[in-house]
């Protein structure tokens, strides 16, 4: 796994993010600002409603910048040995299968796919990067999902 191939893949999508997010922005604050919006009696809630989600809309912009600031910021480290933000890791489970994950300061759950492998986001606030922080390979974590323990190895730490 080339790890400048999957910075390059999450800076896309969190781009791609940004971009979504934008619009949407755009949609909702048009929508706010529709003359159709403007209340005609006092139990007319429709430019409120539209009002909230505008707001909500810009707050999500907002956390996109963010998330991208972040990134940049761990995106320039090299390979490391242990865990920590900016890992690229590789894990496998009880039954030989094989998870890769970025341990991300943010935007936790976003999945890249590069060359058919797909890489998930782990922030250090999971359960799961709780446990990574500060391992190293061979090292085990356990995380219990649906009242199940699995057990995961760490194979690679790039």
């Amino acid at each position: 796994m080339n790890k400048a191939h999957v910075i390059e893949h999450l800076r896309f999508a969190l781009t791609a993010q940004l971009h979504n997010a934008k619009q949407a922005a755009q949609a909702a604050h048009d929508a706010a600002t529709h003359e159709e919006s403007v209340a005609e009696t006092q139990y007319d809630t429709l430019g409120l409603e539209a009002a909230y989600l505008a707001q909500g809309q810009a707050e999500r912009v907002n956390d996109c910048y963010r998330a991208i600031q972040l990134f940049e910021a761990i995106f320039n480290g090299s390979n490391f040995h242990q865990v920590r933000e900016g890992a690229l890791l590789c894990l496998m489970d009880e039954n030989e299968q094989v998870k890769w994950f970025y341990l991300g300061p943010h935007a936790g759950g976003l999945t890249v796919t590069v060359k058919d492998t797909h890489i998930c986001v782990v922030t250090p606030q999971a359960p799961l990067g709780k446990q990574l922080i500060g391992k190293q390979c061979d090292d085990e974590v356990t995380l219990t999902m649906a009242g199940r323990a699995h057990t995961f190895v760490i194979v690679h730490v790039m």
